[in-house]
């Protein structure tokens, strides 16, 4: 999403205002975002909230000044060490816009004959573009640095192109044997460590993980005794991201909510990154598993908007004590003996559901749940449109006037009422994948087993 910032200063983190859901993006381009973004505005009151860059004209205005000044300018500069996060900045930008051109082809093939020497940042965000944009373009520079590089999170991703490229058998022996050889040093930092491990099990759930039955679903994650006491946001998820899910809210006495006519209360939820990269990886997909709701917030990004949104944290983030919600916890390093603790009996060993365990781990953070105020207009003819994808947040549909700006449909704001009206934030988002049926989930998919 546009403008979008990491931020690591702890002031910013303890902060829930201020903590934006979207990965490491470097300072420098915070503040370009910025410089192009001066116009965003959103204003709350007692009337529907307003983003007045959403008109006609801001919206034209915006991307005409994304392509000119930050893609094709950044992207005429020799690429140097001094002129990597110009490129860097373009080749966000292009993902966010999903901007094909054969010029832009011509310059990441330039980028991929140099990447062995680039820094570290550069060449996860080339993989990052390469992962988006372009499938099938680059799997003999993946391969090359595969082989050559000492960095866990590259050697992932590298991995991960090839894997989606549906070249897999012919490169597993090469991805096997550089992963051998770095072995040793991999397991000498926690955080290389927790990559590896996380890549390992997506290749396990890839392999071996059956999806999970609407009946395991109903006996174990919504029944009335799970988790009692805590107020839960089920995002009902398909195995293919690219089509929407739907979030379902129960209140700490085991009750779905309701809305106005008596229905079960449910809204679409997209839990797809504009990289589609596993969740594992940062500005991956919405990891599955569970998240501790943390209260809510207004962001200050204005990608997201004014709109509510819902505070969520993982394992990793927090200590055990707080996301357990058990005082007599005296552990204060994570296992996942002590995540498993809030998994039903029957699936306390299903490995998607450690997504958020081990993403944490991996070094993924602030992952929320929020609305948007990016241009749909990015997306259209993608399965999910007009939803519109960010960097691994649980995202909900919101349109705008392009008259005035006005909010006219928020999904989101729909999904924080049912949330209060439940009890609060104060429980647990559960994000679950049930198959792998290649259309949005469906409220009515899931009654038979929500009224069972």
């Amino acid at each position: 999403m546009i403008p979008a910032v990491s931020h690591s200063s702890s002031s910013l983190r303890r902060n829930p205002v201020n903590r934006i859901p979207m990965g490491s993006i470097t300072d420098r381009l915070q503040i370009m975002f910025c410089v192009f973004f001066i116009a965003l505005q959103f204003t709350i009151s007692a009337q529907p909230p307003v983003y007045k860059n959403a008109t006609a004209a801001n919206r034209t205005k915006t991307y005409n000044n994304i392509v000119k000044n930050i893609i094709t300018k950044n992207l005429a500069l020799p690429l140097t060490d001094s002129t990597e996060e110009n490129w860097q900045d373009a080749f966000y930008a292009i993902e966010v816009l999903q901007y094909k051109q054969p010029w832009v082809l011509q310059k990441i093939k330039a980028a991929f004959d140099s990447v062995n020497k680039r820094s570290i940042k550069f060449q996860r965000a080339l993989l990052e573009l390469a992962y988006t944009n372009y499938k099938n373009d680059f799997v003999s520079g993946t391969t090359s640095l595969l082989q050559k590089t000492g960095n866990a999170k590259v050697f992932a991703m590298c991995a991960e192109y090839i894997f989606q490229s549906n070249q897999r058998e012919k490169y597993l022996k090469k991805i096997y044997a550089t992963l051998s050889s770095n072995n040793k040093k991999y397991k000498t930092d926690a955080g290389s460590k927790a990559i590896i491990t996380a890549f390992f099990e997506q290749i396990i759930e890839a392999e071996n993980t059956q999806a999970l039955s609407y009946k395991k679903l109903q006996l174990s994650l919504i029944s009335q005794k799970y988790l009692y006491g805590n107020t839960i946001v089920y995002s009902i998820q398909r195995k293919n991201r690219n089509y929407p899910g739907i979030a379902i809210v129960r209140d700490s006495t085991g009750n779905f909510v309701k809305d106005s006519t008596g229905n079960i209360f449910s809204v679409p939820q997209l839990a797809r990154s504009i990289t589609n990269l596993p969740g594992y990886l940062t500005n991956g997909n919405t990891p599955q598993g569970i998240f501790r709701m943390n209260g809510f917030a207004v962001s200050k990004s204005a990608a997201i908007g004014p709109t509510e949104n819902i505070q969520l944290l993982m394992p990793h983030e927090t200590s055990p004590q707080y996301f357990l919600k058990d005082s007599n916890i005296t552990d204060t390093v994570w296992t996942t003996a002590l995540y498993e603790r809030l998994l039903p009996e029957a699936l306390k060993k299903y490995h998607p559901l450690f997504g958020t365990y081990y993403a944490s781990a991996c070094g993924r953070t602030e992952i929320i749940a929020h609305g948007t105020t990016v241009d749909p207009m990015y997306y259209k003819g993608q399965p999910y449109y007009p939803h519109t994808p960010t960097q691994g947040c649980l995202c909900t549909k919101e349109i705008w006037s392009s008259i005035d700006g006005k909010r006219t449909e928020s999904n989101q704001q729909k999904l924080v009422d049912a949330v209060k009206k439940a009890g609060g934030a104060n429980g647990y988002v559960i994000v679950i994948e049930i198959d792998d049926q290649q259309k949005p989930v469906s409220i009515n998919e899931l009654l038979p087993y929500i009224k069972n």
